[in-house]
Order: structure tokens, then sequence, then C-alpha cells
């Protein structure tokens, strides 16, 4: 009955073969251009965590390659994953706009790739701003518990802790360190 099977759908077991769903351009039955990546679409403010929220959702879908530009396009125009790329980084392309608020999707619509969308958005919103850093740090300065409960009050102080950490996440040295000053910076850093 085993043999049966196998003859009577020979191309089911030759596409099973074929995609890979470990492959950033597989496009699971599940995925929909109408989804989004972020739970509120991103309206110029708060990009840090909208971009966490985007980052996320693409690691899980095994997309992150399209956005950093490591899943290139495939250079010969008559190469059988070109069009499946071109499907999957448009999809991509459309995830990024659909958690976007209208006008800035309005703005970068006609990008011609989802790495170009994403390093458009992240030319526009990621800039580390010394008046944004400055307030994050009189916000934890002057963060008080006040009539908060402990729990309320440590969420927001590390809330405001996270924030200045990505903020400053690019200029955080990723070479490896053999005399320790490495971590004695991590560590005063933690302690500051």
């Amino acid at each position: 009955m085993a043999s049966a099977s196998k003859t009577e759908n020979p191309t089911v077991a030759s596409i099973s073969t074929t995609i890979d769903p470990g492959n950033p351009i597989f496009i699971h039955p599940s995925d929909s251009p109408s989804a989004t990546l972020a739970p509120v679409p991103f309206d110029g403010v708060g990009y840090r965590s909208w971009r966490c929220s985007v980052l996320r959702s693409l690691s899980i879908k095994n997309k992150l390659d399209f956005i950093n530009g490591e899943c290139k396009k495939p250079v010969s125009q008559t190469s059988s994953k070109l069009r499946q790329w071109e499907r999957c980084d448009h999809m991509v392309t459309t995830w990024i706009l659909n958690s976007l608020a209208k006008d800035i999707a309005d703005s970068v619509e006609y990008v011609s790739s989802s790495h170009e969308l994403w390093t458009e958005l992240e030319d526009r919103y990621d800039q580390t701003n010394g008046a944004k850093l400055y307030q994050i740090q009189q916000e934890i300065s002057d963060l008080h518990q006040g009539t908060l409960y402990i729990t309320g009050y440590y969420t927001k102080r590390k809330k405001l802790w996270e924030e200045i950490s990505t903020i400053t996440a690019k200029h955080q040295c990723v070479c490896q360190c053999t005399c320790g000053g490495k971590e004695h910076m991590y560590k005063a850093e933690q302690d500051r």
C-alpha cells in the first residue's frame, strides 16, 4: 500500500523535497499580505518600540534576511528562484507598509525592495538624538515612586532604561575584549 501512494502522487513528493521551510524565501500558507507586524501602526512616535516589534515578527517568520540585505535578489533573470524571491520580498514589503500609518506608508510606498524600505525608515527615524537622550535621562532622574506600587514604579523605570539602551546600542563595542575593560565599562553603565 505504501508503494501505491507513492505512484498515485509523485508530484507531492517532488514538491515537498524542493520546498525548504527553513529558507527565507519560503512563504508559509498562513502568511497573508494583509498581515501587520506590529500591534500599533507606526505614526512617527515611538520608532524604537515599533522597530522591536517588527524585528521580532520578521524573525518569527524567518524574514530578517530580507530587510538586512542578506537574502539577495538572484542575479539571473532566468533563475527559478527569482520569482519566488520577488514574491517573498513583496510580501515583506507589504507587511511593513501595513504596519505604518497611512501618511508614512504613502511616503515610502514606491521603494523597490523591503531592504530599501527598511533602510529608508532607519535613516529617517532611527537617529540618535542628543535631545532625546537628555530627555530620557531627565525622566529617569525625575521619576519617583509616589503613589505607584513598586512593580509599577519599576516597570516605568525599566522601560526608560531599555529606551536608553536601544538609543546607545549603535555605539556599543562588539569586538572581543581580552583585557576585561569591556566588562568593567558594562558594569559601570549598569551601576549608573
